[in-house]
Order: C-alpha cells, then sequence, then structure tokens
C-alpha cells in the first residue's frame, strides 16, 4: 500500500483538519464529535440541510457544504456511517428554527443512525425530515442496503434542494423538492481495479486484468456482473441501458448528465464516457440541457466511473443552475 497518510487510523481528522484549513472562508471542522458546518451557521430564517456518512467518498458530503447547498456534513470513519452523536450535533449547530432536513444514502447504518439523530432533534423542539437517497438501479438489497443504494446522485439532491433552502422555501417545500429530484435521479457504476481503505491495506476486491464489475457500490460491493473488459463505448451502452430503461427515461425529456469519477479515473477518460453517453441520449430523443463532469462521489482511488441521469422540470432547472459556494462546486457566486 502506497498513501500520503501517516497513521492509518488518523486518516480522517488529519484530512479533516487540512480541509478546514483550506477552506476555513466557506466551512468551520468541529472535533469531539466530529462534523463540519457552514462558516456562517447557522443562517437566521432558513431550512438547514445536514448528509453524511462514511469517509472515503470525498469530495462527498463535506466538500458540498456552504452557500447555496448543504449547512452540515457529517464524515464516519472510511466507508463506515457515523454515529447519532455527531449527527445530533451537526443537526443542532445549522437549525435556526426552521427546521432540518436530512439527506441520507440508502445504506442500512446511515439511514438507522440519522433516524436516531432526528429521534433525539424532536426531543429538544427541533423539527426534521428526512429523504433517503436510493438512486442506483444496479442491485436491490445489496451489501449495507434494504433497496438500492444511494450514490453518485446524492449530489443532485443536496445542489437542488439546498437552492431551494436558500431561496427561502419552508421545510415542507425543501423535502418535496428533494423527494422529486431524487424520484428523478438514476445511477450506476462500473469499477476497473478497487480502492484500498488505508487500516485494511489491501484492495477491497480482486478483478483479474480482463474483467470488470458493472454495477459496483461505492464502497466496492459486488454489482450485477463481472464481465470481460471491453472499449469505453461498449462499457457506456452497458450502464446506460439499465439507467434510462429503469425510470423510464423517454424522447423529449430533459436531463442533467452527471459522468463521475471514482477516485482514480483520469479527466480524459471521463469525457471519453461522457461523448459515448451523450450520443446514445441523443439517439433517443432525450435533451441533455445541463452535464457535470469529475470525481465528486468517490471510492477512495477505485478506477471506474459512474453515469447519473436527472429528469428536470423548469423548477428543478432553475434550482440547479441557482448560485452555489463549497470547496467542490461553485458557479453564479
Amino acid at each position: 500500500m502506497k498513501k500520503l497518510i501517516n497513521d492509518p487510523h488518523a486518516v480522517v481528522a488529519e484530512s479533516l483538519a487540512g480541509f478546514g484549513a483550506a477552506h476555513g472562508d466557506i466551512v468551520t471542522v468541529q472535533g469531539e464529535p466530529q462534523y463540519i458546518v457552514r462558516a456562517d451557521a447557522p443562517v437566521e430564517g432558513k431550512v438547514a440541510l445536514v448528509s453524511g456518512g462514511g469517509s472515503g467518498h470525498e469530495p462527498l458530503h463535506g466538500g458540498f457544504v456552504g452557500r447555496g447547498m448543504l449547512d452540515a456534513a457529517v464524515p464516519g470513519d472510511v466507508f463506515t456511517s457515523p454515529t447519532p452523536d455527531p449527527i445530533l450535533a451537526a443537526t443542532k449547530a445549522v437549525d435556526s428554527g426552521k427546521g432540518v432536513l436530512h439527506i441520507v444514502k440508502n445504506y442500512t447504518g446511515d439511514v438507522l443512525n440519522f433516524e436516531t439523530a432526528a429521534e433525539f432533534a424532536s426531543a429538544d423542539s427541533i423539527e426534521v425530515r428526512s429523504v433517503i437517497v436510493q438512486d442506483d438501479v444496479a442491485v436491490q438489497d445489496s451489501l449495507y442496503t434494504a433497496g438500492r443504494r444511494g450514490v453518485a446522485g446524492t449530489l443532485v439532491v443536496e445542489k437542488v434542494a439546498g437552492a431551494a433552502a436558500e431561496r427561502g422555501d419552508d421545510l415542507e417545500g425543501v423535502t418535496a423538492i428533494a423527494e422529486r429530484v431524487s424520484s428523478q435521479t438514476r445511477s450506476m457504476g462500473v469499477a476497473l481495479h478497487a480502492g484500498t481503505v488505508p487500516y485494511a491495506g489491501v484492495p477491497g476486491f480482486e478483478l483479474p486484468e480482463d474483467e470488470i464489475e458493472l454495477g459496483v457500490g461505492i464502497h466496492g460491493e459486488p454489482g450485477r456482473a463481472r464481465v470481460p473488459l471491453e472499449n469505453a463505448d461498449a462499457i457506456v451502452d452497458k450502464l446506460l441501458e439499465p439507467i434510462v430503461s429503469d425510470l423510464p427515461y423517454a424522447s423529449g425529456d430533459r436531463v442533467l448528465l452527471f459522468v463521475n469519477g471514482m477516485g482514480g479515473t483520469p479527466l480524459s477518460e471521463l469525457y471519453i464516457v461522457y461523448r459515448r453517453a451523450a450520443e446514445v441520449l441523443a439517439g433517443k430523443g432525450i435533451e441533455v440541457v445541463r452535464s457535470l463532469v469529475g470525481s465528486f462521489v468517490t471510492s477512495l482511488e477505485m478506477q471506474g466511473a459512474s453515469i447519473t441521469l436527472t429528469r428536470f422540470d423548469d423548477e428543478m432547472l432553475e434550482l440547479w443552475d441557482a448560485p452555489v459556494h463549497t470547496a467542490a462546486l461553485r458557479w453564479g457566486c
């Protein structure tokens, strides 16, 4: 294992310290319990958004804390859900009296721990709503989940709901738009090589050089199948078909096309994936009205990519375009 780390068990704490030092104008990093909040939190008169989960997926979620997106993010250890205590502390830290929305990826530990934190927050007279993101079409009831996994589509939910909160929508309205975005979002990923959890010291799984994991999860969970390695266009076709047919997306739909790197994939390769995906969608009469390409929801240094489609209506498109200023996503500011 070759990594730029000190103690494998101090990776999260030291990374958060560096993140806070680099982006002190946007966020404040708290320790004991550990969470990240907007530098101006709590924002008076605004519904607060809190998300989180295991570390190792950076910039998700801490990189999306800031104006127009999340008010707080709660990181657990690598690939490990945060406990209720820091979730509760973060919820209290950002509540301005207008309520808090928890955006939760559908992993059993995340769901249970956010539910527990929400119950404690309610006992302290904080109104909490939750939206569970489950955009992965690859498998049902995989490792760590009951139902579909929450993956890269989480970013889209956080961005659009964050914009709704920033413009002053109430808790019911922000929850409704988050649920609408989640319902219109589908994703699927592929792995070429696994990442290595620092304290494990070995790759999370082994793949022969001539095989890929189709439908892999962001923790390296098994996907739909291990299939022979093919060229990029053939792989994209295998990812897109189950995504498009699941909702289904149809001719005339307007979509966000989000090509996400898993942490170890060059940007040049992600644009090759985007090129083919856009070509296939155009052939189906599906209009790509917005795009996002880059490594935003990663799995340590896993080599691979995922494709996410979100079907936009006019309001969702307007909220996607609204100003955002975070460490990892920013425009219009």
